[in-house]
């Protein structure tokens, strides 16, 4: 009994010259950085936009949606938009479907075509 017990206090027990812990966090603790600066900080940023660029649509807005129709905004709804497409056509369309102002650059580029 007293072997294993002193067995099992010797793996416990800190070696001579081995780093603490706490230094052995510190490479997890940089990825972790690494990855919310180039990864969760840059997404956040893009999505504050497009939120700011749905809630300034108003009546009479040229826009884009991210179909491809081209029309002007004639209602806004919380959750859609009424574009008028062609004379007397009109679409009732999500607001993050619209991808931006006619004309323009889109407020946020699709997935795959970020630089």
């Amino acid at each position: 009994m007293t072997l294993a017990r002193s067995f099992v206090l010797a793996l416990g027990a800190p070696q001579e010259g081995a780093p603490s812990p706490f230094v052995q966090l510190v490479p997890f603790l940089l990825i972790v950085g690494i990855f919310y600066f180039v990864m969760v900080l840059p997404m956040r940023r893009r999505q504050q936009k497009v939120q700011a660029f749905l809630g300034a649509l108003k009546v009479g807005d040229k826009v884009v949606t991210t179909g491809g129709l081209h029309g002007s905004i004639t209602r806004l709804h919380e959750a859609t938009v009424q574009l008028q497409i062609a004379n007397n056509v009109r679409v009732e369309v999500s607001r993050p479907a619209i991808a931006g102002y006619q004309g323009q650059e889109p407020v946020a580029p699709p997935e795959g075509n970020q630089s």
